[in-house]
C-alpha cells in the first residue's frame, strides 16, 4: 500500500506527480546538451570559463586515456578531488569509457580512504598535486591494491593571470609528483585525440557511481547507483523548478563528491544546459562575490552555509538581484534561519530530503508555491512514499500516527556494493528503500520528519556516526565507558559530544581528552567537549542507555 495521499491530485509542484522518466545514461544526457548549448559556459571556475564543447572535448581525451590504460567497463575509477574542472572531466570521462565512478572525501585520512579504495576494488584514482591530497592518495597507492594514480595541477584550471599568481605565492600548497610509472599527471592522459571506443551503456542495469554512506553501525558500504538513478533523479529535481528553462547558473559550493551536490548542483544543471559558478571549497566572502559576479541564479546548500552568508559582513554589499532560489539539504532547516535569508536577499528558500541510497532527492518543499516550515515538502515527481510500522516494516503504521518513512521511485538504487546482507535491511520484503526515519505526512500531503530511527549526528550537512567516535574513545587507556550523541549548535545543526567514564586510577579532564581525540578524527567529526562523568546510565540488562542519555541532556538544555 501507499500512503493513503494521493498527490496525484494534490499536488504543488509545478508538474504532474504521476510521470515516467525513460531510460537515459549520463554520457547521452551530456552529449544531448553539448548539441543545445554549443559554445554556452558550462563551468566558470574562479572566472575562468568553460564552454560545453570545450568541456565535452576534454571528456573525450580522459576517456580515451583512460581506455589506452586498461580502463573501460567493469571496471571503477576513484576520484579524490574537490570542486575543479578536473571533476567534471574525471566524472564524465571516466562513464564515457564505461566505468563506474567511486566518489571519496577529499577529508578522508588515508586509512579512510584506503579501506574504501579497497571495498571498492577501485584501479585508477584521481587527484590534485595540493598537499592536503596528494601524500595521502600515494600512502594509499602504496599500501592498498590501487594501480594507477592520475594528478592533475589547480593552477592549470584558473585564468592565466590568477594561474600565475597561485604558483608564485601557493608553492608551499603544492606537492612535487614522484618519479613512479603509477603516477600520471592529468595533462599527460588527456593527450591523445579524444576519440574514446564506443562504448554500449544500459542506463538501467549499469552502474554508474559507488557513493559511499554510513548506515545504521557507521560502517560505510558504497550505493550501487545506475545511470538512469542519476539522471532520472536530475530531471525530477529539474521537473519542479517553475522557470528551469531561463537562464540558469547555479553557484557550485557544495562538494561534488556529495550526492547532493552530485544531482543538484553538477548532473541537474548540465542536463539544463545551464551554468556551474564552481568554487573548490565554501569561503562565505568568496561565495558572495561569485553570486555578485556570475549573476547566480540557484544556490543549493546546507543550513550552516545560509547562516555564514548571513553572518559575512559582505552581505549588505551583494547583489542578490539575480538569485531566485536555494535548496536547503543534509540537516534541518531552522525557521529563523530561513526566514532571515530569505529577507536578505530576496530569494527563495525551500527545504528538501534525500539520502545516497536516493541519488540525493526525494521530496522538497515548492518554490514557487506554499512552504511549511519544518517540512520536506512533498515527494518528486514518480516518487512514492508510505509510512510504516516502527517495529514491523511489512506493516503500515497506524492510521494517524507517525511512522517509518519508506520510499520508491526511478531514483532509488540497485543496491548495496558487495553487501547483499545490508540490502536486506535496508528493503522491505516488497522492495521499498528503509530510510530509517520516522515522519508524518499532513492533510496537505507534506512531510513532516519528526524522530530517527538511526543514531546518525548530522553536522552541517556531513554524517556523523557515533560508533565511529566510540570506537577511538575506547582506545585511550583511561576511557571505560563512553556514548557520543548530537547536541544542538546554532550554526552547523548539531555537533557530536562525548560523555565518559575513566577507568580506576585515572584522573583525566573532558579538555584533555577532546585534544588528545580531535586530532584522530575527521574535521566533521571532532566532538564540542568531552564530559567525564562518574556514571553513565544504563538500562535494565546493563547496556548504555543512549536515549536515557539523550533525554538527560535535553533537559539541562
Amino acid at each position: 500500500m501507499d500512503s493513503g495521499f494521493s498527490w496525484s491530485t494534490n499536488y504543488n509542484h509545478p508538474t504532474p506527480w504521476i510521470q515516467e522518466f525513460p531510460p537515459l545514461s549520463l554520457p547521452d544526457m551530456l552529449a544531448a546538451s553539448v548539441a543545445k548549448r554549443g559554445d554556452a559556459a558550462m563551468l566558470d571556475f574562479m572566472g575562468r570559463r568553460f564552454g560545453y564543447e570545450e568541456v565535452a572535448r576534454g571528456v573525450a581525451r580522459v576517456a580515451k586515456g583512460l581506455q589506452a590504460r586498461g580502463i573501460g567497463k567493469g571496471t571503477r575509477v576513484g576520484l579524490f578531488l574537490p570542486n575543479v574542472p578536473h571533476y567534471v572531466a574525471a566524472y564524465y570521462g571516466a562513464l564515457a569509457a564505461g566505468a563506474t565512478v567511486v566518489n571519496f572525501s577529499p577529508l578522508y585520512t588515508a586509512a579512510e580512504l584506503e579501506a574504501q579504495v579497497e571495498d571498492s576494488g577501485t584501479d585508477i584514482l584521481f587527484t590534485m598535486s595540493a598537499t592536503a591530497l596528494l601524500p595521502t592518495a600515494l600512502k594509499v597507492l602504496d599500501g592498498s591494491s590501487l594501480k594507477q594514480l592520475i594528478v592533475g595541477s589547480v593552477a592549470g584550471g584558473l585564468p592565466g593571470a590568477k594561474s600565475l599568481l597561485y604558483r608564485m605565492l601557493h608553492r608551499k600548497e603544492v606537492s612535487a609528483l614522484p618519479d613512479d610509472p603509477r603516477v600520471t599527471r592529468f595533462s599527460a592522459l588527456v593527450a591523445n585525440d579524444g576519440k574514446p571506443d564506443p562504448v554500449t551503456i544500459d542506463p538501467v542495469q549499469d552502474v554508474a557511481l559507488i557513493q559511499y554512506t554510513g548506515g545504521t553501525t557507521g560502517t560505510p558500504k558504497g550505493a550501487m547507483l545506475t545511470h538512469q538513478n542519476l539522471t532520472a533523479n536530475a530531471r525530477q529535481v529539474n521537473s519542479i523548478d517553475p522557470d528551469h528553462a531561463a537562464d540558469d547558473r547555479i553557484l557550485g559550493v557544495l562538494p561534488f563528491f556529495h550526492v547532493f551536490a552530485n544531482t543538484c548542483v553538477l548532473n541537474r544543471t548540465v542536463l539544463n544546459g545551464g551554468m556551474i559558478a564552481m568554487l573548490p571549497r565554501f569561503d562565505a566572502k568568496q561565495a558572495l562575490q561569485t553570486i555578485s559576479r556570475t549573476k547566480a541564479t540557484a544556490l543549493p546548500g546546507v543550513p550552516t552555509m545560509y547562516q555564514a552568508l548571513l553572518d559575512h559582513p559582505d552581505l549588505a554589499k551583494t547583489d542578490f538581484s539575480s538569485l531566485r532560489v536555494c535548496i536547503s539539504g543534509g540537516a534541518p532547516m531552522p525557521a529563523e534561519l530561513r526566514e532571515k535569508f530569505v529577507a536578505a536577499t530576496g530569494a527563495a528558500l525551500v527545504e528538501g530530503y534525500g539520502l545516497t541510497e536516493s541519488s540525493g532527492v526525494v521530496s522538497t518543499n515548492p518554490y514557487d508555491g506554499p512552504v511549511k516550515a519544518g517540512t520536506i515538502g512533498q515527494p518528486l515527481p514518480a516518487t512514492r512514499l508510505r509510512l510504516v510500522d516502527k517495529e514491523d516494516p511489512m506493516q503500515d503504521a497506524p492510521a494517524g500516527e507517525p511512522g517509518e518513512l519508506v520510499v520508491k521511485g526511478p531514483q532509488i538504487m540497485r543496491g548495496y556494493w558487495n553487501r547483499a546482507d545490508a540490502d536486506k535491511d535496508s528493503f522491505t520484503d516488497d522492495g521499498w528503500l528503509r530510510t530509517g526515519d520516522v515522519a508524518a505526512i499532513d492533510e496537505d500531503g507534506y512531510v513532516r520528519i519528526v524522530d530517527r530511527l538511526k543514531d546518525m549526528i548530522a553536522v552541517g550537512g556531513f554524517k556523523v556516526y557515533p560508533s565511529v567516535i566510540e570506537g577511538h574513545l575506547y582506545a585511550h587507556p583511561a576511557v571505560k565507558e563512553a556514548i557520543v550523541l548530537g547536541v544542538p549548535d546554532a550554526y552547523r545543526g548539531e555537533v557530536p559530544k562525548a560523555f565518559v567514564t575513566l577507568e580506576e586510577g585515572f584522573n583525566l579532564s573532558g579538555e584533555a581528552l577532546a585534544a588528545w581525540l580531535n586530532p584522530r578524527l575527521g574535521k566533521h567529526e571532532r566532538v564540542s567537549a568531552v564530559e567525564v562523568r562518574l556514571n553513565l546510565p544504563k538500562t535494565m540488562i546493563g547496556k548504555l542507555d543512549r536515549k536515557a542519555l539523550r533525554a538527560e541532556e535535553a533537559a539541562s538544555a
